[in-house]
């Protein structure tokens, strides 16, 4: 059985989606996947096992010259991608006009949410099935949920596994115990400010560790450079792609991530994480795997609408005695 599944962005929704492909290759053997995903993380979706081909579309990048582009060789190209292979079926897990357009690209069954379930409710006339997924689940429950209906198997009753982590394998453990720290994210007010990060680096080089500090853009560069500023326990990381992240992932004692697709990524690798959580809910769309813990902000988003308060009232303290607390576990 082969199977096309369309959920192209972002990087938290893509590594969400993960698990369902796991239940799915273990309820149905033989099954394999083809993967649409947009370009920039076209990487991740070969890791699993059960993918046979990525297929990388732009739309984020297309949709600037919609006239020029899709009438241009890349379009072609994907267009051709879609049509080289014969589908059982069709899965959006995304349950947007823009993943329902590339699925009805393929003449396929074609699967998504239902009216009650789905993001973009035009979607619906690219599907002939309609499934319906409450919306009170965590973002990997409702994709393992859409999965295993659309493919008629019995969804497991235990927790997700991505299956990405045994095909990875990390570079040599570095010289001293390091933590990651993701303290970037594309929207301002999920950031934690920058004090809170010094005060927690300078906690973390204290107790004998060194921190790295990634980055994606000039913006985030800059924000790494005053985090990691007087500090001897510091390094602020050249700039790398999710595979180059992965490694480094996977070489680290714990993360500390804002709430951010990379986060979800630690997660995904099963990397100790404890994630930093404002104006976003976790029940929903909280870091999802093992050891993983959450801090939600103390200030109620009933008792102010300011962002920046919430995520400032997490104390570098507070996250300092949870991530103190996963390290001991880990060990």
């Amino acid at each position: 059985m082969r199977v096309l599944v369309v959920k192209m962005s972002s990087l938290g929704d893509v590594v969400h989606t993960l698990p369902a492909l796991t239940d799915a290759a273990r309820s149905l053997p033989g099954i394999s996947f083809d993967w649409v995903v947009e370009e920039a993380f076209a990487e991740m979706p070969g890791w699993h096992s059960a993918v046979a081909t990525v297929i990388p579309v732009a739309l984020r990048r297309w949709r600037k010259h919609p006239l020029k582009n899709f009438r241009g060789p890349e379009w072609q190209q994907a267009r051709k991608a879609l049509s080289a292979e014969r589908y059982d079926a069709v899965i959006d897990a995304q349950g947007l006009v823009k993943s329902a357009f590339i699925a009805s690209r393929v003449s396929a069954p074609r699967y998504g949410m239902d009216r009650k379930s789905v993001r973009e409710r035009l979607a619906l006339l690219a599907y002939h099935h309609k499934i319906a997924v409450p919306k009170n689940l965590h973002a990997v429950e409702r994709t393992r949920l859409l999965f295993a209906r659309a493919l008629n198997y019995e969804l497991p009753n235990t927790r997700g596994d991505y299956g990405i982590r045994d095909g990875l394998i990390g570079s040599a453990q570095p010289p001293a115990p390091t933590l990651l720290f993701f303290h970037g994210t594309a929207r301002a007010e999920k950031l934690w400010p920058q004090s809170h990060w010094r005060d927690l680096l300078e906690q973390a080089f204290a107790a004998g560790y060194k921190v790295w500090l990634p980055w994606a853009s000039e913006q985030e560069r800059e924000r790494a450079q005053r985090i990691a500023q007087d500090s001897a326990g510091a390094e602020v990381l050249p700039r790398l792609n999710i595979e180059g992240l992965a490694d480094r992932l996977l070489q680290v004692q714990a993360v500390v991530a804002v709430d951010t697709g990379l986060g979800h990524l630690s997660a995904a690798l099963d990397v100790p994480t404890v994630s930093l959580y404002g104006p976003t809910s976790t029940r929903l769309v909280g870091a999802y795997g093992k050891n993983q813990v959450h801090i939600q902000s103390p200030v109620g988003v009933g008792a102010t609408r300011d962002p920046a308060i919430m995520m400032a009232s997490i104390s570098a303290a507070a996250v300092w005695n949870e991530l103190r607390a996963i390290l001991a576990r880990r060990e």
